[in-house]
């Protein structure tokens, strides 16, 4: 860990964003499971600083909210009617104390692939290098709109010259009109000694092409006074890109992704196609897992040692343990104990929680269900506010009918029960330990330890019922086939289509 630690940190997040065309601000759009903003501030967060403040000024209470909620300890600064970076900054600096001294790092809420520690390395050449400003710098191919970084023969930071200008001056023909040629950029990025940084300012006004007040003129200033502007130029030109639209959120949110899948790849994990797979960057996965295609872990979700995840799974804020399979589910807020099996085709809602070595099967939506070790679930069932405990087996086509239409209900089963095929249990009600179910009940009432309850009407077959009210149907002429080749089997002394009767046995 460095011994460099800033000041202060300074987040600029007042912008608009209007070529985003959304009714949400800029920086809180999301890629990674996180919002623009909150990648800045977890950023912000690697170095340690002694304060951390957020610029903000459109949406200003949604952003302020977001901000309390993702950092409780960050400062919130208005940004008021004047515009540009450089009023930004000092807003931001006016929320900090006012004798703060030291190094202070302003970055951008909208640049979400930055690392703390390329924060941590600007920190450092800044200050082993005792410059007053230090900015990072980027070479692109195509420099486009950024503002380009003017040098001297020295190799020095003169200025960073906003495109706009640099236009004028090669419109003018001057001494300056080959900069809007010039490939390196300005990241907007800095890091400054809080003084210079606080009497630059007050000398910044707007006579520019915008009409605005520029963080970038603080460096002619701290040169023209003979301070010493020093630049970390980064050769991962990514962490410098910030988003403007939705095709740029994209694109970010596409290298994201890739460099998340990557690292989880050297960390052990076997991912089977990194193109059709998504992982959020607070998602963590033991080794030896296996993700397959189609697979998205999302939020906080947490994936243990030995499993097997996907194909075609989503899991968001979900817990597997170790060595448990997932396979083609949607799963939310729910945990998967360890060496469980969950899948295919299953939807588990929040508050399922399945046991070490229990089975969530086909076609079973579960929500807020407590399922125990070894239990099993295994298919074509609705389990919801339920408790079922160790070993017991939930046969196919149960319903847990939970809701009566005004308020939700709890059902319990015991350990080791057994409820069969096609049963209904109308919560409220208990099923003790060791109990069965016979298939095909509807339970209301409670079932005690080693008892069974059968609760369904006794078969009943009615003769000749097909031939007089379905008289002239395809199932009456196959009634009477059926009921002609019986009695040709009986005149031929064979039996057809049935089997004898057994004789009874005399009981003793």
């Amino acid at each position: 860990m460095t011994s460099y630690h800033p000041a202060a940190v300074i987040v600029l997040a007042a912008g608009e964003g209007t070529r985003m065309k959304s009714t949400t601000p800029k920086v809180l759009h999301r890629i990674g499971g996180r919002s623009l903003l909150g990648h800045a501030l977890h950023a912000a967060r690697q170095v340690a600083p002694e304060h951390l403040a957020v610029v903000v000024r459109h949406e200003r209470q949604r952003v302020a909210d977001h901000v309390a909620e993702l950092d409780a300890g960050a400062l919130v600064a208005d940004q008021d009617e004047v515009k540009g970076t450089g009023r930004a900054c000092e807003c931001g600096l006016n929320a900090l104390p006012a004798d703060l001294t030291g190094t202070v790092l302003v970055t951008m809420g909208d640049v979400p692939l930055l690392t703390g520690q390329t924060l941590v390395e600007l920190t450092e050449r800044h200050e082993s290098s005792g410059a007053a400003v230090t900015v990072i710098t980027a070479e692109l191919p195509d420099a486009k709109a950024y503002g380009r970084v003017v040098r001297d023969g020295a190799g020095d930071v003169v200025e960073i010259m906003e495109y706009k200008d640099a236009l004028a001056h090669r419109e003018a023909g001057d001494e300056y009109a080959h900069v809007v040629d010039v490939r390196e950029i300005n990241s907007g990025i800095y890091a400054f000694d809080a003084q210079v940084l606080r009497s630059a300012l007050a000398e910044v006004g707007t006579e520019n092409a915008q009409g605005e007040k520029y963080l970038t003129d603080v460096i002619g200033i701290a040169r023209r006074d003979g301070r010493r502007v020093a630049a970390l130029l980064v050769d991962d030109v990514w962490q410098t890109e910030g988003v403007n639209d939705r095709v740029q959120l994209a694109e970010l949110g596409r290298e994201l992704n890739r460099r998340t899948v990557e690292h989880w790849m050297r960390e052990g994990v076997t991912v089977v196609d990194p193109a059709t797979t998504w992982i959020d960057a607070d998602v963590t996965i033991g080794r030896d897992t296996t993700v397959r295609p189609g697979t998205q872990l999302l939020g906080a979700t947490t994936v243990g040692a030995d499993g097997v995840i996907g194909p075609d799974t989503t899991l968001t804020d979900v817990e597997v343990g170790d060595g448990a399979s997932v396979v083609r589910t949607q799963a939310e807020l729910a945990t998967v104990g360890p060496g469980a099996t969950v899948g295919p085709f299953s939807y588990l809602r929040p508050g399922t929680v399945l046991g070490a070595g229990g089975k969530i099967g086909g076609f079973v939506e579960t929500k807020n269900a407590q399922i125990g070790d070894g239990a099993k679930v295994p298919h074509l069932t609705y389990c919801g506010d339920a408790t079922i405990g160790e070993g017991a087996n939930i046969g196919a086509g149960t319903i847990f009918a939970n809701y009566d239409g005004v308020a939700k209900h709890r059902t319990t089963v015991g350990r080791h029960s057994f409820v069969g095929s096609d049963s209904v249990l109308v919560a409220p009600v208990e099923i003790a330990d060791g109990a069965y179910v016979a298939a095909g009940s509807t339970i209301e009432g409670r079932v005690g330890p080693g008892q069974i309850a059968v609760a369904r009407g006794r078969q009943r077959n009615v003769d000749g019922w097909v031939a007089r009210r379905r008289a002239g149907t395809a199932t009456a002429r196959a009634a009477e086939e059926a009921q002609q080749a019986a009695r040709d089997g009986a005149v031929d002394g064979e039996a057809r289509h049935t089997s004898p009767e057994p004789t009874p046995t005399q009981e003793s």
